[in-house]
């Protein structure tokens, strides 16, 4: 007698179909679970048995083999509870067969029979609409699996809920989407004092998703300048939050089911292993740079990083993706994340002051800041020093715009950009702009070529470094709503990446 389920293995983002064969035959009575599953999936049959017993639901007096196949493919996690149980109780009859075949399900089982939430039910919704079957999931991962519209979501409570459901005793209604969410900005731009220039180049990473180095004195404002760029971004577009969700549910991070519209804002600290910042660990979830997708990757003291896990952010940076690799797998996430980094300019903070700055001077900032290697430097494309502000200043009234006024200018040039690109999907900001389309959205006047083709040949600008001086410049044009880029906007890009931090 065999019954059959089904349920997925994440790899990455994405979710691959398993199917659970149940076999019941003569033989010992025992309880196996086949096709290389891990600990937790192992131990299922533990946490099966518990809950049967619990619902007053016997096991036969037979051998019971549970595989799960493709039997080659790692199975991890404890969501295989439910499809495990299910499969097992078609095969007893408890449950009609055609019935389970036609869902997907994933879910953790307590030994009271409760079904408890699980991470990656947004995925799992996903490869169900896929498939043409509907999911069953645990109440608390119903609201979060039921965003995706293509595939019905049952959300019973506990597992005896289940069974009545498919049954026909006690049919479920479908769960529903949970709220979407909408974190407040509490701070505002305008409440930083001083420090125009910085204020600008936070507007233009914004803009562009430009990737952004801060260097200035202990106490300049750096941090205060990076908490209070998520107050300027622009919501998220529909694809946006679903790339989004879908990475933070797979990390357990949807709260109540909620996604949200708010870019992400991640700020690790610099103690971060490879393995937190990369990806990796058990099951090789997303790292900091993939939970950072689609929103903002604050990393403050950033010479202080080990030197290897800087070096990893290169790769990612370029490609918009990073590849966790094991003996058995290679696992893709995706990471397009606006980088802000922030550090002091030498090891004591205080290079730039004769009378606070370490014996070591001026030899010390070389050797702290030179823990950034040239090539990482080079992907920067604004770099600005941070001075620190005067007592005399702290007086006196905010200036500036405040950050919904900033807000409304990023979000019209972002709205430029989607129209510009839209005959290129796998493009949405100028900073992803390269090849021959950068030429043709970026070429200067005859002014701007002049200078640009000057400064390139005095400074040593890298073929990198030209294309980033480009897309600068065209976001620039783009907040100054100029169809064209201009001599000024050459001028205003060149003076952020020949900065004298620029190294």
């Amino acid at each position: 007698m065999v019954s059959q389920s089904y349920t997925v293995a994440f790899e990455g983002v994405e979710a691959r179909l398993v199917e659970v064969q149940c076999a019941l035959s003569e033989g010992m009575p025992g309880f196996a679970v086949v096709g290389l599953p891990d600990k937790a999936v192992s131990e299922a049959r533990e946490r099966v048995r518990a809950a049967l017993g619990a619902l007053g639901i016997a096991l036969p007096m037979q051998k019971i083999t549970v595989n799960l196949s493709p039997a080659d493919l790692p199975k991890e996690g404890s969501h295989f509870d439910l499809p495990i149980a299910l499969a097992l109780l078609g095969a007893i009859g408890v449950v009609p067969r055609d019935r389970i075949e036609a869902l997907v399900a994933v879910g953790e089982l307590s030994l009271d029979g409760r079904l408890l939430p699980v991470a990656g039910a947004l995925p799992a919704a996903m490869a169900a609409a896929a498939q043409d079957k509907g999911l069953i999931c645990p109440k608390g991962s119903g609201a979060e699996a039921a965003w995706v519209g293509a595939a019905e979501v049952t959300a019973p409570e506990t597992l005896c809920g289940a069974i009545d459901h498919l049954s026909g005793r006690l049919p479920l209604e479908p769960a529903r989407p949970g709220l979407v969410r909408d974190a407040p900005h509490p701070r505002d731009l305008r409440d930083v004092k001083g420090q125009e220039r910085a204020k600008r180049a936070l507007e233009i990473a914004a803009a562009g998703r430009h990737h952004l180095m801060m260097i200035g004195t202990p106490g300049s404002g750096k941090s205060m300048l990076a908490a209070r760029l998520p107050s300027i971004l622009p919501e998220m577009r529909p694809e946006e939050m679903l790339e989004t969700s879908m990475i933070q549910s797979l990390s357990g991070l949807l709260a109540e089911g909620g996604i949200s519209r708010t870019r992400p804002f991640r700020e690790p600290h610099h103690t971060a292993s490879m393995a937190a910042m990369i990806g990796g660990g058990r099951g090789a979830r997303p790292g900091e740079v993939s939970l950072a997708h689609n929103g903002v990757l604050f990393m403050d003291e950033f010479p202080e990083f080990p030197r290897a896990v800087l070096e990893t952010l290169r790769q990612p940076i370029e490609t918009g993706e990073v590849v966790v690799s094991r003996a058995n797998a290679h696992t893709r996430y995706p990471c397009r994340f606006l980088l802000i980094a922030a550090a002091n300019p030498c090891k004591c903070g205080y290079l730039g002051d004769a009378e606070r700055a370490c014996a070591r001077a001026p030899g010390c900032g070389d050797d702290y800041l030179g823990r950034i290697s040239g090539p990482l430097m080079d992907r920067f494309d604004l770099r600005i020093e941070v001075p620190p502000v005067r007592y005399a200043d702290l007086d006196l009234p905010a200036s500036g715009d405040r950050s919904a006024e900033v807000a409304a200018r990023v979000a019209e040039a972002r709205e430029r950009q989607a129209q510009r690109f839209a005959d290129h999907p796998a493009i949405r900001v100028n900073a992803e702009a390269e090849g021959q389309l950068l030429e043709d959205i970026a070429t200067p006047d005859a002014q701007g070529r002049d200078l640009l083709a000057r400064m390139a040949e005095q400074v040593g600008l890298s073929a990198r470094g030209y294309h980033r001086v480009l897309r600068v410049a065209r976001t620039i044009a783009d907040l100054d709503h100029a169809e064209h880029v201009r001599h000024p906007h050459i001028a205003e890009a060149l003076s952020y990446r020949l900065s004298a931090v620029a190294g």
